[in-house]
């Protein structure tokens, strides 16, 4: 099985590459303009400290990836057999001659050895430089760049370039060219045009779930950890704390869990649980403030779901730094807000991960530029290698409206960032990229598609193997001519999956908050995912690693199809859910008893 990426070539090999010797410059890597909101405020501070990010090349990436497909495919001799870290790592490290080339231009900007961090496989090169420097060794003027929306305000360049003997070293260097704001895809409002009950359910009635057994209906009205036990049929599923199985749940932008308030949580919604410990991980200056004041919103929602979904498993938070509001007027330096690679570096470099990780956050995918779109993914082909499922929400865009943010609408533009201003779709980045699980959102028992539920067709990534039949089919069910121009059908298709989106009745700050978004759907699916793993793990079975050869080929027969509802956006409305897969809800929600019964004949 093989993916084709709609990406720039790596170099074919590097035996004959030139090592570096002058400063003849070449553009490296360019953007026409700064996405839509963002404008040009002030040139950086001369003195201003970057944390530069260089990425090596990954020669051996293919190999990587074809180990991928084999030991995730069921129908593969060796799946299940998945890599160890030095193997993965052995596959993603750079030709030695890269590694003396890059450091040699470092050396002759001033930088020894003792001025660089490297990454455990040496495929990344971190280096902090004043502005002054940077733009020296770039060829390029940082500015400030502010956004018009929500203030923030961050260092950026639209162009730099590199002696060219070194274009095909470096893959991409970074803060430069990108402007995403990797935002967490929740809201405390209620979305508008969510279909809800007309009055609250009567006490102790119950509703048919789609698995065809009875529910409270209060779930219709209010989703707590009993309601997507029932709901998603796991009701007496019993998971364990001993047989090596454990969930992990990412945080950004300084988020930190509360333990007050998930322990109010836990008594509230799974008595069980209250008094169990988790792991906090902190990466990158990430934090574990634990006032009320600083209690993370999206923090609060993906732990107190995904661990009350399943205690006793262990559970580790990891928390990566990065501020969401860098001030340029007090000269902070977290103003990155380029979080995965640090997660990734970190999450790699260890030689035992968590078996299921949920990511709640993102941003449209034309706001990363391509070649660092394709290397992060390349990191979750790694994860995936080593028996990995990793889950990111879909977005609450729709097919590209910017709707994250309701409580501060968004006059977005769903125009394309590369000085042509063609009207398009605006996809979504990571859950477009094809090594990872994207996650959708429903509402309601029956259950209907989220309105916001993020949904499309990637433009930087083509459609891998494992989903052509699925796409082919939905594809051929529009009419001839729908939304011409408007995405890339040949793109890779998301979401993947789905689960219940709206109404999670979170603690914040010692108070019930009720909270919609695919953030709420990535940790609830997590959580089932990771049960499978237990099931699996206490039977002597290696972990499912990466799920979607899998949820495409036999495991979408245990979910719940999705038929009603449509993910509007951008003046449109947008696609919609139908029988079989469709990029609104994916294959649909999960049927756990079904999922065991498959993944356990594995």
């Amino acid at each position: 099985m093989r993916l084709a990426l709609l990406s720039l070539p790596f170099a074919a090999a590097l035996a004959s590459a030139v090592p570096f010797k002058g400063y003849q410059q070449k553009v490296k890597e360019s953007i026409y303009s700064p996405p839509s909101g963002w404008y040009k405020h002030a040139p950086a501070p001369k003195h201003h400290l970057l944390e530069l990010k260089i990425a090596l090349p990954q020669l051996k990436f293919p190999e990587l990836e074809q180990h991928l497909w084999e030991v995730s495919d069921p129908s593969h001799p060796r799946y299940g057999a998945h890599l160890s870290k030095q193997e993965t790592e052995a596959l993603m490290a750079p030709h030695p001659e890269t590694l003396d080339i890059v450091s040699n231009w470092l050396a002759s900007h001033g930088l020894a050895e003792e001025d660089i961090i490297r990454s455990s496989a040496n495929d990344w090169v971190t280096i902090r430089v004043p502005v002054g420097l940077a733009e020296e060794m770039l060829t390029t003027d940082y500015h400030v760049y502010k956004h018009a929306q929500t203030g923030e305000s961050i260092v950026r360049t639209m162009s730099y370039s590199l002696p060219e003997s070194l274009h095909d070293h470096v893959d991409l260097i970074q803060p430069t060219t990108m402007f995403a704001r990797f935002k967490a895809f929740k809201s405390t409002l209620h979305q508008s045009n969510h279909v809800r009950p007309a009055a609250s359910s009567p006490s102790g009635s119950t509703i048919t779930g789609p698995a065809g057994n009875q529910v409270d209906a209060s779930c219709n009205d209010t989703i707590t950890v009993s309601c997507l036990r029932q709901l998603y049929n796991a009701v007496d599923y019993n998971t364990s704390a001993t047989n090596g199985n454990t969930l992990g749940i990412t945080g950004y932008l300084n988020e930190s869990t509360n333990n007050k308030d998930l322990q109010q949580f836990y008594k509230l919604q799974n008595p069980s649980a209250y008094g169990s410990n988790y792991t906090t991980v902190l990466i990158h200056g990430g934090q574990n403030n634990q006032s009320y004041e600083a209690a993370g919103l999206e923090a609060n929602l993906d732990t107190q779901f995904g661990f009350g979904l399943t205690w006793p498993t262990p559970r580790t938070f990891y928390s990566t730094g990065g501020e969401p509001e860098f001030d340029s007027d007090l000269l902070t330096e977290g103003d990155t807000n380029e979080p995965y690679s640090y997660w990734l570096e970190h999450v790699l470099s260890q030689d035992t991960i968590p078996q299921s990780i949920s990511t709640s956050y993102g941003d449209d995918e034309q706001t990363v530029p391509r070649s660092y779109a394709t290397r992060i993914c390349n990191g979750m082909a790694a994860l995936g290698a080593r028996g990995i499922s990793v889950m990111f929400s879909s977005g609450d865009g729709g097919v590209g409206d910017g709707v994250a943010y309701p409580d501060k609408p968004l006059k977005h533009q769903c125009y394309s960032n590369d000085g042509h201003n063609t009207s398009m779709f605006l996809p979504v980045f990571p859950a477009s990229c094809p090594f990872v699980t994207a996650v959708g959102g429903t509402v309601n028992i029956p259950e209907i598609a989220a309105s916001f539920s993020g949904g499309g067709f990637s433009n930087y990534f083509g459609r891998p193997s494992y989903q052509d039949d699925a796409v082919s089919a939905y594809l051929a069910t529009l009419t001839p001519g729908s939304y011409k121009g408007l995405y890339n059908s040949t793109g890779r298709a998301y979401p993947d999956v789905s689960s219940q989106a709206a109404s999670f009745l979170v603690v914040y700050q010692g108070q019930p908050t009720p909270l919609d978004g695919t953030s709420c759907a990535a940790p609830a699916f997590t959580a089932f995912v990771s049960m499978l793993n237990d099931a699996r793990l206490s039977a002597g079975k290696a972990a499912l690693g990466f799920l979607n050869p899998f949820l495409y080929s036999t495991g979408y027969k245990a979910l719940n199809d999705i038929t009603e509802g449509r993910n509007p956006g951008c003046q449109t409305e947008g696609f919609n859910a139908t029988v079989g897969w469709d990029p609104v809800t994916g294959y649909g929600t999960p049927n756990f008893e079904k999922l065991k019964d498959l993944v356990m004949a594995m």
